[in-house]
């Protein structure tokens, strides 16, 4: 259930599930599905429902049959109640009261990129959303890097498996004998044993961690790229529509000048202008107000439209994020699965060695290797005279 604005009738609006509501910098509500990124959004006079309006009721406490919004702020706002900075209309801190955060309380991407801040390695500015571009594109960054680092972990294993099952080969003390002799054999045995250990580990390293890394989002920068390109266009279009007001503002300005100047000398006949040429300063002056009007409308109409998007596509990001974080996370615990598992094995071929060592018996080896070795039991005796 979303509570109105403050200013708009008292109604509550009960959403379809995964729709969310904002609203824009001109007052208009708008409607993101989270599960879909699907965004609407209304003219003012029109309907505010989202898409799916068939699964939504609108409950009024008056009598009032204005549709919802239709009582938002006019885009008519004074420019003493508001700020541009690079081209992008703020409220004017001192004049009105502090926005509502879209998502408050959650940090929201949503809510804290609509400003540019100062490059620290130049003197112009970044726009807030290529900050989360950026963020984006190190994260996919760290990522790779993290594939490149289990790799390195991998060759580790690798070239300790091979140096494992070669040392088992080795023919050092080869011909110790008896029931330790037998433990010496098992103990070069489990360290072939371990080698396939190692090979097996480095193995499911390759395919469950370091392959599923490397591979996640393959296009992503590409994907990125298209994202910048479709929010810097609407900015610069922003910025055009924004070129264009100041255009004819500036325009009102001479045309009232004008006006006001042939006014005056009228009165005070020091022109030969007659009524007619009032009438057609005039004319253009209202003219210049009205195209004035329109660069506004089509300012604002830009501005929401960057507005809905910069809503939708941050959300997206930040849903990004969150799915990116997840999956290493999930793959960094099945590297310590593995690793754990890893463990186990390889206690498990020490174990026969363990079983033989309990077993060695020095004074039955002394009896076998006498019994095998011995050259006679009658001992000398003292020499008779």
């Amino acid at each position: 259930m979303v509570p109105p604005p403050p200013g708009e009738e008292s109604q509550t609006v009960i959403l379809p599930p995964g729709w969310q509501s904002y609203l824009s910098p001109q007052g208009r509500r708008y409607y993101v599905n989270t599960t879909t990124n699907v965004n609407g959004y209304h003219a003012s006079g029109t309907p505010a429902h989202p898409p799916e309006t068939a699964h939504m009721s609108v409950r009024k406490s008056t009598g009032d049959s204005q549709n919802l919004g239709s009582s938002s702020p006019s885009k008519k706002q004074s420019k003493e109640n508001t700020i541009t900075i690079n081209c992008v209309t703020f409220p004017h801190p001192d004049t009105m009261p502090e926005q509502q955060l879209l998502k408050p309380t959650e940090w929201s991407y949503c809510d804290y990129f609509w400003a540019d801040k100062k490059d620290p390695q130049g003197n112009g500015t970044v726009a807030g959303f290529e900050l989360l571009l950026q963020k984006q594109l190190k994260g996919k960054q760290m990522q790779k890097e993290m594939s490149e680092f289990i790799r390195e972990r991998i060759k580790i294993e690798e070239d300790y498996a091979k140096n494992l099952a070669k040392l088992s080969q080795n023919s050092l003390a080869s011909q110790e004998e008896g029931s330790l002799g037998e433990a010496w054999a098992q103990v070069k045995k489990s360290l072939a044993d371990e080698a396939e250990v190692h090979l097996k580990f480095s193995a499911k390293l390759h395919s469950e961690v370091e392959k599923p890394l490397m591979n996640f989002r393959e296009n992503f920068k590409k994907d990125m790229k298209k994202c910048d390109h479709h929010i810097a266009d609407l900015r610069k279009q922003l910025a055009s529509r924004y070129a264009s007001v100041e255009k004819a503002r500036k325009a009102l300005t001479e045309r009232q000048r004008d006006l006001e100047m042939k006014t005056q000398q009228l009165e005070i006949k020091l022109s030969n202008k007659t009524e007619e040429d009032i009438k057609k300063a005039r004319r253009k002056s209202t003219q210049a107000g009205d195209d004035l009007m329109r660069c506004v409308d089509l300012y604002n109409q830009a501005q929401s439209k960057w507005f809905e998007e910069m809503v939708t596509t941050t959300l997206e990001l930040e849903r990004l994020e969150v799915e990116r974080v997840e999956m290493i996370r999930q793959h960094l615990c099945q590297y310590t699965q593995l690793r754990h598992e890893t463990d186990m094995f390889n206690q498990s071929t020490v174990e026969p060695v363990d079983q033989l060592l309990r077993k060695v018996d020095p004074a039955k080896d002394r009896e076998l290797w006498v019994r095998e070795h011995k050259t006679g039991s009658i001992r000398p005796v003292d020499m008779e005279i």
